[in-house]
């Protein structure tokens, strides 16, 4: 289990938010925190120790008032650290690119993938010819109903009609280098994690892959990393000391370190 590092960018702001509370209308979102700091700052601190791969993410969808803004600071993040972060959120063939040329390590792709709700494989082949699977991370973020977890979309507003499973892991590996997957509806609760979702993940884990969702202490991080059988990287938001959380940033590396 690795550490990844995480910094969310919704209305030209690092935050913290409730994951199933965004809406596009309004550019609304349950905050956690909100940082007086930039993401450069983030950035800067996690060069320090070395933490390669955690992931920026942009929380506004291009036709939002404040998608400019928020660009800018992913964009600070990335100067800030070239060539070790990933950048996620409205990312498509025609603008992969532009992320990877400005210093970002891959691209974190949800929508572009899953068109219409569905499993787009043009898309899919399109972004692979564009960056190359080795530069390519695919965001399977899920919501679990009627028994399954379900792949989501738009900024985690919309189902897709695509169930994650170890058959559609396997299938989409082929395609990739990693999988981020945030259980969304434990995002930002710190409140345990999800954990059918990381058994499943543990039980296959075939490339690298991400979780994120729900880690308030350090019982949920060793939840994890028993349900992941180690093999599982994680992600923690709100409940870092970083975004006024409790659990200590330094500690949770150390505990990390110590598990490997």
């Amino acid at each position: 289990m690795r550490f990844r590092p995480c910094i969310d960018i919704h209305n030209g702001k690092v935050k913290q938010i409730v994951g199933g509370s965004l809406r596009d209308e309004g550019d609304a979102a349950r905050e956690n925190f909100v940082s007086e700091a930039d993401a450069a700052f983030y950035a800067e601190f996690y060069k320090k120790d070395d933490l390669r791969g955690g992931h920026i993410i942009l929380l506004n969808p291009e036709t939002s008032p404040h998608y400019e803004a928020t660009k800018e600071q992913a964009l600070l993040a990335l100067r800030a650290w070239r060539g070790a972060l990933q950048v996620g959120g409205g990312v498509r063939d025609d603008n992969a690119a532009f992320w990877l040329d400005n210093g970002a390590s891959h691209v974190i792709v949800t929508s572009f993938v899953f068109k219409d709700g569905r499993l787009n494989y043009e898309n899919l082949e399109k972004l692979v010819r564009a960056v190359g699977k080795e530069r390519l991370v695919l965001d399977l973020s899920c919501r679990k109903k009627e028994g399954a977890y379900w792949i989501v979309t738009d900024r985690w507003q919309k189902f897709t009609d695509v169930t994650l499973t170890e058959q559609v892991l396997d299938e989409l590996a082929g395609y990739c280098d990693e999988f981020l997957i945030h259980a969304v509806d434990a995002e930002g609760k710190a409140n345990g994690i999800e954990t059918e979702l990381a058994a499943l993940l543990g039980g296959w884990a075939r490339i690298p892959v991400t979780y994120a969702g729900g880690v308030g202490s350090f019982g949920d991080l060793k939840e994890l990393q028993r349900l992941g059988r180690g093999k599982i990287d994680v992600t923690i938001g709100s409940a870092l000391d970083l975004f006024g959380g409790t659990m200590k940033y330094r500690e949770v590396l150390e505990f990390i370190n110590a598990g490997n």
